[in-house]
């Protein structure tokens, strides 16, 4: 069924696309009555599928990535589809726009999309007020709740030296309201930002981040967000990082700004112009950096993975290279709203 629905979707403009499945969902999952047929057909739990990672317990593996919800509109409908947690934004202290439109595109052929949406969000305080309703009480609470990420980025008119103060104001802003942190500071399309994934520039952030943090009751989890791009020196780098600051986990991949191998023709190629490319494309980079770090670190630090993930067995493919969670992104857009449920439901029988 959801394969005639996508024929017919995709038939319209991607973004647009987006709002419209997403607010069709939230218009019916206003009855209380369909909101809880959906989470019962969607959800899928085992007793397996829980995970204890960073101090939070998961009811399954299973996340959506930061970029679908930026603005933690749809928290409620999220977790009828199944996830285990869900991480907004990326937010940035003011609100921006992003960059021009059409700024999302899909490359059916690959099982891909380019997005160079450039941070549009409505801003952190905005999206601070936005999760304190949903967690006094609005949320739908489905088997143990769900777990909030948010990740945060910096604006893009402020300069790189000024970063770290961007990444402080929404750390504490959202502290109060999200489960854990991710850093952003490998998206490709805020121009010079991924220069922050520097040894010297991320130190900055990080050090400036977790002061805060430890002089909090409870510190959250602090995780940082790495590109599939980055040289094995670099990688190298990240992981001297993350064990000098303590950092709590890492998430691998970012989209690429590779175009290597696609199926796409590259007059296509070149008509879409920049961005950030995900899904099958990078599955395997994704799952070789994942394999990287974990090699090093030796699983002193959680490895959350992206890239790629369509299927339980993708799912599985990250799990054994080492990582600890899975997130979706673009595998949500060709594979449906049943894609957490699908991928637990494989895991679970995988683990048999």
């Amino acid at each position: 069924m959801y394969k005639l629905i996508r024929f017919i979707l995709f038939k319209f403009n991607t973004e647009a696309v987006h709002h419209f499945s997403m607010g069709s969902l939230s218009f019916v999952c206003r009855s209380r009555l369909i909101k809880k047929w959906v989470a019962k057909s969607f959800t899928y739990n085992h007793l397996q599928l829980e995970k204890q990672v960073f101090g939070l317990h998961f009811k399954n593996p299973v996340g959506l990535g930061a970029g679908f919800d930026k603005n933690a509109l749809y928290l409620n409908e999220l977790e009828a589809l199944g996830f285990g947690f869900v991480e907004i934004g990326t937010v940035t202290p003011l609100p921006q726009a992003g960059n021009e439109k059409p700024r999302l595109f899909r490359l059916p052929k690959d099982k891909a999309l380019i997005n160079r949406m450039g941070f549009n969000n409505d801003g952190v305080e905005v999206i601070a007020n936005r999760l304190k309703e949903w967690k006094n009480g609005s949320q739908l609470t489905v088997d143990g709740g769900l777990i909030i990420g948010g990740n945060i980025g910096k604006n893009k008119i402020t300069p790189n030296e000024e970063a770290w103060k961007d990444y402080v104001t929404c750390f504490n802003a959202l502290f109060d309201v999200v489960d854990y942190f991710v850093v952003n500071v490998s998206s490709p399309n805020t121009s010079g930002l991924r220069e922050l994934q520097e040894k010297d520039a991320l130190h900055k952030i990080f050090v400036n981040l977790q002061a805060i943090n430890q002089q909090k009751p409870n510190p959250k989890p602090l995780l940082l967000k790495i590109a599939p791009d980055l040289t094995t020196g670099q990688l190298d780098d990240i992981v001297s990082l993350a064990l000098e600051i303590r950092l709590d986990g890492l998430v691998a991949t970012n989209t690429t700004i590779s175009r290597e191998g696609l199926a796409t023709s590259p007059e296509e190629i070149k008509a879409i112009g920049m961005g950030g490319l995900s899904g099958k494309p990078v599955q395997q980079r994704s799952t070789d950096v994942v394999t990287y770090l974990s090699s090093k670190l030796q699983g002193k630090v959680p490895i959350i993975a992206s890239g790629g993930i369509f299927t339980g067995a993708d799912a599985k493919e990250k799990l054994d290279a080492g990582a600890t969670l899975i997130q979706v992104w673009t595998g949500f857009v060709y594979e449906g709203p049943g894609i957490a449920k699908g991928i637990c439901k494989e895991l679970s029988k995988l683990k048999n």
